[in-house]
């Protein structure tokens, strides 16, 4: 089984990631925001990280370019968010975010999602 690292700072998100991914047969491990999402995957590792932008303490950006800086290069990395302009994007491309998904998502599409980048 593939293990998810859930990061946003909304309970209510990270509750509907949960059912989704572990309705699509994944393992959920989950974190509020980029410092605690950091500290969660050096212990316990992870397949795939979706993560929000906008969080306290350490925002998606800051995370991903963490992540990418430990030389987890392969890691792939999905951002879940409110935010849709195409500067945002381009500044998670940049980053090293391998996809965007928007808020609301589709569990279906989510699932698929993280089949693609898993493959």
């Amino acid at each position: 089984t593939k293990t998810v690292l859930t990061i946003d700072d909304s309970r209510t998100m990270r509750d509907m990631l949960l059912m989704a991914l572990e309705d699509a047969g994944y393992t959920v491990i989950q974190a509020v925001d980029g410092v605690d999402g950091l500290e969660t995957l050096a212990s316990k590792g992870a397949d795939v990280i979706i993560t929000d932008i906008n969080m306290p303490r350490m925002d998606g950006f800051g995370l991903i370019a963490e992540v990418r800086g430990q030389g987890r290069r392969s890691l792939p990395i999905l951002v879940l968010t409110t935010e849709s302009s195409d500067e945002k994007k381009q500044r998670a491309r940049d980053a090293g975010a391998t996809g965007w998904i928007v808020k609301p998502f589709h569990p279906e599409k989510l699932a698929a999602a993280i089949r693609r980048v898993l493959h």
